[in-house]
């Protein structure tokens, strides 16, 4: 690798700013290959600084420097020092002063996505984390406020829509109307990772919003033309994330007018600059036709949580990218409540907790494990993680689990009256709630600079003649990269006790704090807590609604889990059960395939899912989670060594084709009854109707038969929507009948110039498990609809197959390695971020049996070897194999 190894920044060596930008004025004069950017700073030194006669150093990137004026003076290149990341003067007056910077950049050649780029032919930016240092020289960091004026001009032909952060205080024309411009000011002071501005040929729809005040904002989202009829719901979403933000946590918008841009270049999903929302057009556009509910709900989601971000991320900012979950994990915690109020509660917390288990807990357990709150890194991309959002959000949850609801929302209401306007830290985030509750928080916490995932194994005794019930709590935390030693947790465990009639049992003790209402406070290393006039042995229901991201071990045998899938109070702890039950069972058949065996587990799970089904207390989008088996990728990591992903790829088909040839009139049953019958509708109750169809189908499909091909051709073929249609067009995908490539042909035919919609097509195809796959997908990275500079593309093929499509990606020959290897040094040259994200496919490589452990490695090994990775990939790939 290059010899320049990038150094790590450490959270230690934080200091303020030695100056403070009070002011910004912005003048772009946009041209596709050669914009001018003129910025006006008022600069002052920070009397907080801890370093005094400091030069001022400004961060920049691909950056074309024309001039450089400090108080009307244009300065000599004597006069500063300029390399290919900076600009530094050594001198500077002691009072404010004025610096005016002139550069020249090119948005047409920056495929990097981060800055100024050209999308489709709109102008568009991406600032978070360091992207404004590629527009203009600046001290681009989160903890330099200020206030920004804007001037936008351009061709009127190639940009009509000229737009920024705030307010627009101006617009008109220029050059003898060859030209036209427009001037927006945001008066709430932000960091440059929220500066925006987005210029193009746009069309775009309008709607009102009165805030609980009385105040009126403009809301518009500006589309590409032709795109208008596919923006209603997120226009929708938008309006009842305001009404709810007001409601739930007392927060108004602040400004006159809200603009959401959808562009199809994005690295990531969406951006929250203040008052102009950048979205990745798949998370914006969505009709019945061309979007599936799986989308209508990421829509809405991400439509929340970006607005969400206006109060938690801009109004209060975080100090350093350090405290990215600061604004990460409490924005994802405040988003899924969202979600939770407007859809299923207990269906929302079981796919957070998919996710979580999915993404975060392997990332805990593997080379790439850092805290929430992480230690150092080298290139802060890299730590947009799912520990960050996702176990940043569990994190949240547990103080509104220990605090509970009323003190809860006055910690966060004291947090924004202190901090707001400020770049606030955890321990000013964690202060606020211990102020306003009177807990110690201390251990607490220790969710934040301690890495990995708490194990927690559950022990119980029955005295029958003293009536009385034990439950012994053991937590452990595995040791971690750079940290091996792990001090106790403060967990909540929250608790029922089920008796034989399947009802909760008073929960009767002397525990003392230790347990409060139905929460266990676990803070020591093992506790007991005794349980007393208990009639008879109960079942335990533990870790209710999933109260912290922990691994739990219960004693249960699989009569209670189907006890507790048929009883349980607690929706999620039903689910859960559920899922542990088909764990235990896939994992059974794994071990018995490895030793030449074929085993006859899975009836008695097939049995109690069937009993579920018929329950009509359940809504069908709760039976329709049911009906989801673990993952593939799921079993990998429950057994956590040695995987051979032959085995589990057999195990699951086996388990699912046992349970469809036991409940196959019951599954076609339900296929039937879910018909869609009226005009389509995104809302929960309809979305969950589709969900059970679907997965009823899933199911069936796994028998290959006649009968469920031509079911599942039916229903592609037939469809009103696209939730069904791709659906259908995937299990298809994955089959080796003649319905296959017509499905395939007829998608294509129809989608081929939507670059949206013909996403879709390309992920049928990366995630079947035919063996062939690889070769279809390497085939298709030369189709004339790919493009790899474009994320969604690499996203949707390569990704999917790399992190989708565990049977072949882990093809015992290491082919899927080498190719995936190939893409991510070919992206390295132009998107580095998106290539190191792909490295995520391969952290669990040693947990791989020897022979793909070897293969993983030697591919690896390539890039360590390549002459001048990015250092986005040089970290993680470093990391990944430990080096």
């Amino acid at each position: 690798m290059k010899t320049d190894t990038p150094r790590p920044i450490y959270l230690r060596d934080y200091r303020p700013p030695n100056f403070l930008i009070k002011s910004v004025n912005l003048d772009f004069k946009l041209d596709a290959a050669a914009t001018k950017v003129r910025s006006r700073l008022k600069v002052r030194h920070n009397p907080k600084s801890q370093v005094h006669n400091a030069p001022l150093i400004l961060d920049g990137e691909n950056l074309k420097l024309d001039a450089v004026i400090l108080d009307g003076n244009t300065l000599t290149r004597s006069q500063y020092r300029l390399t290919k990341t900076s600009l530094t003067i050594p001198e500077t007056p002691i009072k404010p002063f004025t610096l005016e910077i002139h550069t020249t950049i090119d948005p047409s050649q920056n495929k990097s996505l981060q800055g100024l780029y050209r999308s489709r032919g709109v102008f568009c930016t991406q600032c978070e984390a360091q992207g404004f240092r590629r527009i203009t020289y600046f001290l681009d960091r989160p903890d330099v406020l200020s206030t920004y004026t804007v001037r936008l001009e351009a061709d009127p032909k190639e940009a009509p829509v000229l737009l920024s952060n705030g307010n627009r205080l101006e617009r008109g024309t220029s050059d003898r109307g060859e030209r036209h411009y427009a001037v927006w000011h945001d008066p709430h002071p932000k960091p440059c990772y929220l500066f925006a501005l987005v210029a193009g040929d746009l069309s775009s729809i309008a709607a009102d919003f009165k805030t609980a005040s009385g105040s009126d904002v403009g809301l518009t989202i500006y589309v590409e033309h032709g795109k208008e009829e596919r923006v209603a719901w997120a226009m929708d979403s938008l309006k009842r994330s305001m009404r709810w933000d007001e409601k739930r946590f007392g927060r108004e918008y602040d400004l006159e007018v809200f603009n959401i841009v959808a562009v199809s270049d994005f690295n990531m999903g969406a951006m929250e600059n203040k008052g102009l929302n950048i979205f990745n057009d798949r998370l914006v556009l969505a009709s019945p036709e061309t979007a599936t509910d799986t989308t209508f709900e990421a829509i809405e989601s991400v439509v929340a949580h970006e607005y969400f971000h206006n109060w938690t991320g801009n109004r209060i900012t975080c100090r350093d990218w350090f405290q990215l979950c600061l604004k990460e994990g409490l924005t994802v915690y405040r988003d899924q409540e969202f979600s939770a109020d407007e859809r299923s509660r207990v269906v929302q917390r079981i796919s957070d907790v998919r996710q979580l288990k999915a993404h975060q807990f392997p990332e805990d357990s593997g080379p790439l494990a850092h805290p929430v709150r992480p230690e150092s890194y080298i290139e802060i991309n890299n730590f947009y993680t799912a520990t960050v959002y996702e176990k940043g959000a569990e994190i949240v949850r547990m103080i509104a689990t220990i605090l509970g609801a009323e003190a809860f929302r006055s910690g966060m209401d004291l947090y924004f009256e202190r901090h707001d306007g400020e770049a606030a830290t955890i321990e000013q985030f964690l202060e606020c709630f211990a102020e306003v509750s009177g807990r110690d928080l201390s251990q607490f916490a220790l969710w934040y600079s301690q890495s990995g995932t708490p194990h927690v194994e559950c022990r119980t005794s029955y005295d029958k003649r003293a009536r009385t019930y034990s439950l012994t709590l053991k937590q452990t935390t595995p040791q971690t990269p750079g940290q091996q030693q792990k001090n106790p947790m403060h967990i909540p465990v929250r608790i029922g006790l089920l008796g034989p009639d399947g009802h909760d049992l008073p929960l009767t003790t002397d525990a003392g704090d230790a347990l409060l209402d139905d929460i266990i406070h676990l803070r020591q290393p093992s506790q007991t807590i005794t349980f007393t006039d208990v009639p008879a042995r109960p079942v335990p229901s533990v870790l209710r609604e999933f109260s912290a991201p922990v691994h739990l071990e219960v004693e249960l045998s699989e009569k209670d889990l189907a006890f507790l899938l048929a009883n349980d109070s607690d929706a999620f702890n039903r689910w859960q059960a559920a899922n542990t039950y088909a764990m235990r069972t896939m994992v059974a058949m794994v071990e018995a395939l490895s030793r030449g065996k074929r085993s006859s587990r899975g009836t008695g799970f097939a049995k109690a899912l069937s009993a579920a089904l018929v329950d009509d207390n359940l809504d069908w989008a709760f039976r329709a989670e049911l009906m989801r088996l673990p993952s593939q990728s799921d079993v990998a990591t429950e057994i956590g060594q040695n995987v051979d992903h032959t085995f589990i790829y057999r195990a699951h088909r086996q388990l699912t084709r046992l349970i469809a040839r036991r409940l196959e009139d019951q599954l076609a049953a339900i296929h039937d009854t879910l018909k869609e019958s009226g005009p389509f509708s995104p809302d929960a109750a309809n979305a969950g109707k589709r969900a059970a169809r679907n997965a009823a189908l899933q199911l069936l499909a796994s028998l290959g038969s006649k009968t469920a091909i031509n079911r599942t051709a039916d229903q592609y073929f037939n469809a009103s929507n696209m939730t069904e249609a791709a659906h259908a067009l995937n299990l298809l995908a994955a089959s080796n009948s003649p319905q296959r490539r017509t499905a395939l042909d007829h998608f294509y035919q129809r989608w081929h110039e939507d670059h949206v919609v013909i996403d879709t097509w390309f992920v049928a195809q990366a995630q079947s498990p035919r063996n062939n796959a690889l070769d279809v997908v390497r085939a298709l990275t030369r189709h004339e609809r790919f493009d790899i500079t474009a994320p969604n593309k690499v996203r949707a093929l390569i990704g999917n197959f790399a992190l989708m499509n565990p049977v072949q990606f882990n093809r015992p020959d290491g082919k899927g390695y080498e190719f995936l290897v190939e893409q991510i040094l070919a992206i390295d040259r132009f998107n580095p971020q998106i290539a190191a994200r792909l490295l995520n496919a391969m952290r669990s490589w040693r947990a791989l049996e020897p022979k793909r452990r070897k293969l993983a490695r030697n591919a690896l090994t390539k890039i360590t070897k390549h002459p001048d990775p990015s250092r986005d990939v040089h970290e993680i790939v470093l990391r990944i194999l430990d080096e």
